[in-house]
């Protein structure tokens, strides 16, 4: 597991530091404040490369920079591996100017396990221990046997190429595998039904597989399709972003772990016995039914692909039905919230652990320190709404004119049932108000 993080001299702030919990970490913050880097120093520290330095197709995962150049740039990291995992070793790299690189303590880095990287575009990353591993020569350390595999988010549906060869592919990608587990109707069939079921965004709309369907005279290709809910089998080029980036989501984990089975199986060794699970937006794409299910939908996934593998998650979200929907499921004892803000007073981005408070709704989250909203409606509202207490702080004083014109207003931008009615009443029924 990843425990420590630290930074300096990169990134968003002059300095970042995390405790990380073992189980679930859930990072909040403003767009531009760096919670997608957060996650892309962490894939770097479990398998030393950059995303895009592997797959240069990415639009994300570029190698962190030093923010002044004339200044020493570190990333500092605390991991336990598979081969010791009471063991934790602590890494320092330092970023070297003249070869553009970051480099760290020569010899072999820890086994962190299985990671799997999600990313808000749709791009994948996969570093399997099995595969990808490290490897030794006599007394030197050599390249690791297959880099990882990191998708864009097109591979991820056509298929992952070998750089190393011109014969055979890392991947086939989610068609064609998808077609071939069906066809086969064994256990990786089996496995995706399952994912795709707990994932669903409710027992109404399950993400039921249909039969496989040719969709042009000019395409050979078998297309997996979903049924929908009047009872069509739909191709899945043909379905919305949000269901792709859930089947996406469903075909990596299951691809990605029956794949290191197999590995594991021909080495002769069982599989991983931990498990780190990067998430980018977890709920990009997804309508609010499946944004208050998405989190706890994708801990039983991950725990149901081997119960004797610890799983460490970090997930990365803008919203406040994902906080709200984790309020049963926190433990403080083993999960943790980070909030990035930007400090007024500082200057700069500041990274806070943030006491996980049940806020009870998405409302109130909204109003948290997660996403420090003065309202939940709209600007309008929130001005209207202002100059409303205003007046009513005036009480008497008000005139005949400003009520009528205030209750104009408010009749602009509030519903029929809206709360603030009551006191609105309420005030002009004390102060002798006729709206």
């Amino acid at each position: 597991m990843l425990h420590h993080l630290q930074l300096s001299n990169t990134g968003p702030a002059p300095a970042l530091q995390l405790e990380l919990a073992p189980r679930l970490n859930l990072i909040t913050g403003d767009n531009s404040l760096g919670k997608s880097f957060l996650l892309d120093v962490a894939w770097y520290c479990l398998t030393r490369r950059w995303p895009q330095e592997l797959n240069p197709g990415l639009n994300g995962g570029a190698m962190a920079q030093p923010t002044q150049r004339s200044q020493a740039a570190e990333i500092s990291f605390s991991v336990d591996g598979e081969s010791d995992p009471n063991q934790t070793k602590t890494y320092h790299c330092s970023f070297n100017l003249e070869e553009e690189a970051w480099f760290g303590k020569a010899g072999r880095p820890v086994n962190p396990g299985l990671v799997v990287y999600a990313m808000a575009d749709g791009a994948f990353a996969v570093w399997d221990p099995a595969r990808n591993a490290w490897k030794r020569k006599g007394a030197l350390d050599t390249p690791e046997k297959t880099r990882a595999y990191v998708f864009s988010s097109r591979q991820v549906w056509s298929g992952l190429p070998n750089p190393q060869s011109d014969l055979g592919s890392l991947c086939n990608g989610l068609v064609q595998d998808w077609a071939n587990w069906q066809r086969e109707n064994g256990e990786a069939f089996s496995q995706l039904r399952a994912v795709l079921h707990r994932l669903s965004p409710d027992a109404v709309r399950p993400l039921l597989p249909g039969p496989l369907v040719r969709i042009s005279r000019q395409d050979t290709q078998d297309y997996p399709t979903l049924m929908s809910p009047a009872g069509h089998a739909v191709p899945l080029p043909h379905w919305s972003s949000g269901v792709k980036r859930i089947i996406g989501l469903a075909y990596l984990l299951v691809w990605a772990w029956q794949e290191h089975v197999k590995a594991s199986d021909l080495l002769a060794r069982p599989p991983a016995r931990q498990m780190i699970f990067l998430v980018d937006e977890v709920e990009a794409h997804l309508h609010p039914t499946w944004q208050r299910r998405v989190v706890k939908a994708l801990m039983e996934v991950v725990d149901n692909l081997n119960q004797h593998t610890a799983i460490q998650l970090m997930l990365v979200t803008h919203s406040p039905l994902v906080m709200a929907s984790v309020e049963p499921l926190f433990d403080p004892e083993r999960d943790r919230w980070w909030d990035l803000d930007w400090s007024e007073a500082n200057q700069q981005v500041e990274l806070t652990p943030r006491p996980f408070n049940r806020y009870g709704d998405a409302n109130n989250w909204l109003r948290s320190e997660a996403f420090d909203q003065a309202d939940t409606g709209s600007l309008e509202r929130e001005a209207i709404l202002r100059r409303a207490r205003q007046l009513i702080q005036s009480g008497a004083e008000a005139s005949a004119d400003e009520v009528a014109a205030m209750h104009s207003e408010l009749q602009s931008v509030l519903g029929a049932t809206d709360v603030f009615w009551n006191r609105w009443h309420f005030e002009a029924s004390r102060h002798g108000w006729q709206p």
